[in-house]
C-alpha cells in the first residue's frame, strides 16, 4: 500500500477505534500478529491488546478526544504526533478518579506489511500524565 494509504489507516485507528470507541476497527487495520514492542510482561498478543488500551482509557477518561498533529510517512513507515485529552472520571492504572483534565502527549511509529499494521513503538509521556493526575509530584517538590 502507499504511504497515504498507511497514513490514512493511523487516522482511522485514532478517530474511529480510540476516539469513538469503535473497537471492531482494530481488527480491520491490524494483523492478527501485530507486535506492539516495549509492552508490560503478560499483556496480551496481537490487537486484542490494543483494544484493551483503548477500552481501559475511554473508561477512566470517558471524554477523551486524541488529535493526531503530525503524521510523515516514508515506505512501509509512519510517524505520527498524538496529543489526547479527557477528564479522569474512572480508575486508570490504580489511581481513583480525580475529575482532573490531562493532556497527555505520544509519538508513535507504525510498520505496515500489505494493508496491516503489523508492528508499533508508542511513546507515551506517562510521568507528565501522572504529575496532572497529582499521583507524582512536579520536580523539586515533595522529594528528598
Amino acid at each position: 500500500m502507499s504511504v497515504e494509504n498507511n497514513k490514512a489507516l493511523v487516522r482511522r485507528l485514532y478517530e474511529e477505534a480510540f476516539n469513538k470507541g469503535n473497537l471492531a476497527v482494530v481488527d480491520e487495520i491490524l494483523a492478527p500478529n501485530y507486535v506492539r514492542h516495549g509492552l508490560a510482561p503478560g499483556a496480551p498478543p496481537g490487537p486484542e491488546n490494543t483494544k484493551q488500551v483503548f477500552a481501559a482509557m475511554r473508561a477512566a477518561l470517558p471524554d477523551v478526544h486524541s488529535t493526531v498533529e503530525l503524521m510523515v510517512g516514508e515506505g512501509d513507515k509512519v510517524a505520527a504526533q498524538v496529543t489526547s485529552r479527557g477528564t479522569h472520571k474512572g480508575e486508570f492504572m490504580g489511581i481513583a478518579p480525580t475529575g482532573k483534565q490531562v493532556t497527555v502527549t505520544a509519538i508513535g511509529i507504525y510498520s505496515f506489511a500489505g494493508s496491516k499494521l503489523e508492528e508499533a513503538w508508542i511513546q507515551m509521556d506517562e510521568l507528565g500524565m501522572l504529575r496532572q493526575l497529582g499521583v507524582v509530584p512536579p520536580v523539586g517538590e515533595g522529594g528528598g
